[in-house]
């Protein structure tokens, strides 16, 4: 079977046993879902690279003693995940002043809830008022709390399963599940209230 035809498990088996080619596969497949994660997640384009770097390393360094005991993504996106957590407590005090700050990163950059948001306004108004949407929304999703955060962007961006999510953050999926309602519920809240105040503007 050709290499970029390997399930990510077997490649990574592969790589722990010699195979480098195998790890230039899950890097190109990865790589840029792991950093609009981290991306969404520190709002920093240069943290997030750094931190992308630092989760391969890791695979690297793990190499030898990757266990298919689970799938590959949940292992890569734990270590994405815990280092997340770490860069947070890090930046803790800095992130609490800058909480209500638009986080700066591509809206364009992987799969928001502005993709499932219709915007009915014609021709050159769309395109603002879609512009001034997404804004809104990514700085809607920062200042959900990090425990929701986190499952949205892993359902939404990532298209994990819930049972895969509830895998990384070590929750029970029900758990999972109702952090991704509740998260649903305030962005659709705040969503409302900018459409109110863009509606009542002159």
């Amino acid at each position: 079977m050709a290499a970029d035809e390997r399930a990510d498990e077997a490649l990574m088996v592969a790589y722990g046993l010699g195979d480098a080619l195998a790890f230039e596969v899950l890097l190109k497949r990865h790589r840029r879902p792991v950093y609009n994660f981290l991306l969404r997640q520190v709002g920093n384009p240069a943290t997030a690279e750094d931190l992308l770097q630092e989760v391969f390393l890791r695979v690297i360094r793990n190499a030898t003693n990757y266990r298919q005991q689970a799938k590959f993504t949940t292992w890569l996106y734990t270590i994405a995940r815990n280092l997340c957590i770490d860069q947070a407590r890090r930046a803790q005090h800095r992130k609490a002043t800058s909480l209500d700050q638009p986080i700066g990163s591509n809206p364009d950059q992987g799969r928001t809830v502005a993709d499932l948001t219709a915007d009915r306004n014609p021709g050159v108004e769309r395109n603002v008022v879609s512009r001034r949407l997404q804004d809104r929304i990514t700085q809607a999703i920062d200042k959900l709390p990090p425990d929701q955060r986190e499952v949205f962007l892993m359902r939404e961006t990532l298209d994990l399963p819930f049972k895969e999510i509830a895998q990384i953050v070590d929750r029970p999926e029900n758990t999972v599940k109702s952090r991704m309602r509740y998260a649903l519920e305030a962005l659709r809240r705040d969503l409302e209230e900018y459409r109110d105040v863009a509606q009542a503007a002159p």
